[in-house]
């Protein structure tokens, strides 16, 4: 059996104690990152194999995972931080297990949008998930079209960023969506766990003079009734 095991993405006391036997009882772990997962993995005194799986090695190596899982073998999948392929690899493991009938069962636990997504005040009965947005200059066309359909997406919308990138994703939301109101969600679980609501302009005048840190959720509220770009 392969199980998907989120890991905490802030909190190291956010884990389960399924998910810590399960990642004592499986035959190896497939990590994302493994000096991050090593870290986790000694905290809790789990002394098993280690191996890396990640979007660099996943196509050379995922025909011997499969392998070893069709021999009766267990295997635990873990990223960096939160629940694995959620915005992060696993995705073509699980399709190939399914493909090959091996069964797959993923463990509840730690994932970031759900806090975010709550802690932001706005409609949760709806909502959909973009992950991290495009960037590259090759995919503009595509940026822009999506963010052209936002504008008239009425469920509430969740998106990841990065330090490096959520000013530049904060001016695509202005520029395209225009001055909606947003709920940015940072360091979820941890010391300085940080969220701010308010409308794009004055999140993006915070950011411009507080340096920007951490991993981000953005939340941003759907279009409602007599609501206008501005």
């Amino acid at each position: 059996m392969l199980y998907i095991v989120p890991t905490p993405i802030g909190n190291l006391e956010d884990i389960t104690f399924r998910a810590i036997r399960i990642l004592k009882e499986v035959d190896f772990i497939l990590a994302e990152n493994l000096l991050n997962s090593k870290k986790l993995l000694n905290f809790f005194k789990i002394k098993n194999k280690i191996l890396s799986y990640n979007i660099y090695n996943e196509q050379k190596i995922i025909l011997n995972i499969i392998l070893f899982l069709k021999k009766c073998n267990n295997i635990a999948l873990i990223t960096d931080a939160g629940t694995p392929i959620i915005s992060d690899p696993g995705f073509l493991l699980v399709r190939h297990c399914i493909k090959n009938n091996i069964k797959v069962s993923c463990l509840p636990g730690a994932t970031a949008f759900i806090p975010a997504l709550i802690n932001s005040g706005f409609s949760i009965n709806e909502f959909t998930f973009l992950g991290f947005l495009p960037h590259k200059k090759s995919k503009e066309k595509k940026i822009k079209t999506l963010c052209k359909e936002l504008c008239k997406e009425s469920r509430t919308i969740i998106i990841y960023e990065s330090t490096y990138r959520i000013l530049k994703t904060l001016y695509l939301i202005k520029n395209y969506i225009g001055n909606k109101q947003i709920s940015i969600c940072r360091e979820i679980s941890k010391k300085f766990e940080q969220t701010i609501i308010g409308n794009i302009n004055d999140i993006i005048f915070f950011f411009e003079n507080k340096k920007p840190k951490g991993e981000f959720v953005i939340i941003l509220q759907g279009k409602t009734r007599g609501t206008e770009r501005i």
